[in-house]
């Protein structure tokens, strides 16, 4: 069992103590409420609370192999493609979302480089930029 739309790490420590098998920390793209906290800034506290319990996929905002590989630095153990294969499924249909797998691939592949990372395990929160000031 997941359970999706997870933004606060107590709601995460529930559904470890519910019995879920992993969370998808998500909100919705930001649908439900407009000023709700961003999939990637809620997920690090998150992850620090239940990574060890379940897995921690996370979802909204994934366009890009670069944004794969800030996810899972951040934490996820996986991510979820909602809208980019919709719109490459409306666009080429099965070759539309074939490609789009495939230019995340080496998207996340040139990231992977760049930062050292030799396997997805290798990327963490060291392969961030850290903020300035």
């Amino acid at each position: 069992m997941l359970i999706k739309g997870i933004l606060d790490p107590e709601d995460a420590k529930d559904a470890v103590r519910f019995g879920a098998d992993g969370i998808i920390v998500s909100n919705h793209g930001g649908r439900q409420l407009d000023g709700v906290l961003s999939s990637c800034r809620a997920l690090p506290p998150i992850a620090d609370a239940v990574k060890s319990e379940l897995t921690v996929l996370a979802d909204s905002g994934i366009r890009s192999g670069l944004d794969i590989a800030r996810m899972v630095a951040l934490g996820a153990d996986a991510v979820l493609l909602g809208r980019a294969y919709i719109y490459a499924l409306a666009a080429g249909g099965q070759r539309g979302v074939t490609k789009l797998l495939d230019l995340m691939e080496q998207e996340l592949r040139v990231a992977m480089t760049l930062t050292g990372a030799r396997s997805i395990s290798e990327i963490t929160s060291d392969s961030l930029v850290k903020a300035m000031g």
